[in-house]
């Protein structure tokens, strides 16, 4: 069955109906950090001194907030490319972990459509969609229900994110910086992450990488946060062949 029909089968199914508009619903609290998160992306993006041309796109096609904040001011610095490029990678290395998991669902998939999956999914995504499907599907395939479900949290965070961040660019100049958004932000992503430390090796991991960030905060181009992440893999790497069960 090729691509449109079997969409357009898809979206007539009551079912997926249903889970699309479930993950919308699911998606809905994680989206106010989004929101801020954009509007705080693109307020730096307009005040970094880099071009219109160049902050839209990455805007549209970047959709990561923690590179692009981490980014721009190497950017805007004439930071080496290398250096842009690293710090990029480092701090999307949690997305390779994630696509280990999000392949028992939609490793089946073609390659185009995997590529559009994994550019819509973002971190509350995953926390989502694992939260309310934990356990794969037993042929490797996700089902009509899954899909649906995860479309309509992705798309929601999408639209979110580039609503907001979109708003903080043009409008940038008229949004006080009493507000605290990068605050508001912060707390979200709390909010967020504080529900999935659900084991001792997590909370051992995470402990570990939010001492080293605090410790190495006044290190230069975010490095405390590469360090912070590189903390939490060896911690958590520990922590879970300490503790899981054999």
């Amino acid at each position: 069955m090729k691509a449109g029909p079997a969409w357009r089968a898809a979206v007539d199914d009551p079912a997926w109906r249903h889970a699309f508009a479930q993950g919308r619903r699911d998606i809905a609290g994680a989206a106010i950090g989004t929101l801020a998160m954009g509007l705080v992306a693109g307020v730096a993006m307009a005040k970094s001194g880099v071009g219109l041309g160049v902050i839209l796109a990455m805007s549209l096609l970047v959709f990561a907030s923690a590179s692009q904040l981490a980014c721009l001011p190497l950017i805007a610095a004439g930071a080496p490319l290398w250096v842009i490029v690293a710090t990029a990678c480092v701090l999307n290395l949690r997305f390779v972990v994630f696509s280990v998991s999000w392949r028992r669902y939609f490793g089946h998939h073609r390659r185009a459509q995997r590529m559009l999956l994994a550019y819509l999914a973002g971190d509350p995504v995953y926390a989502q969609f694992v939260q309310r499907h934990p356990q794969p599907p037993v042929a490797g395939q996700a089902t009509q229900q899954q899909q649906g479900y995860f479309l309509g949290l992705a798309l929601t965070n999408w639209a979110a994110w580039h609503i907001a961040s979109l708003a903080g660019i043009f409008l940038a100049d008229a949004i006080p910086a009493a507000w605290g958004l990068r605050f508001i932000g912060v707390l979200a992503l709390l909010a967020l992450a504080l529900p999935m430390l659900t084991d001792r090796a997590v909370r051992c991991s995470a402990l570990a990488a939010g001492a080293v960030a605090l410790a190495t905060a006044s290190w230069p181009m975010g490095l405390n946060v590469v360090a912070a992440i590189a903390t939490a893999v060896v911690a958590g790497t520990w922590a879970d062949r300490r503790w899981s069960p054999r």
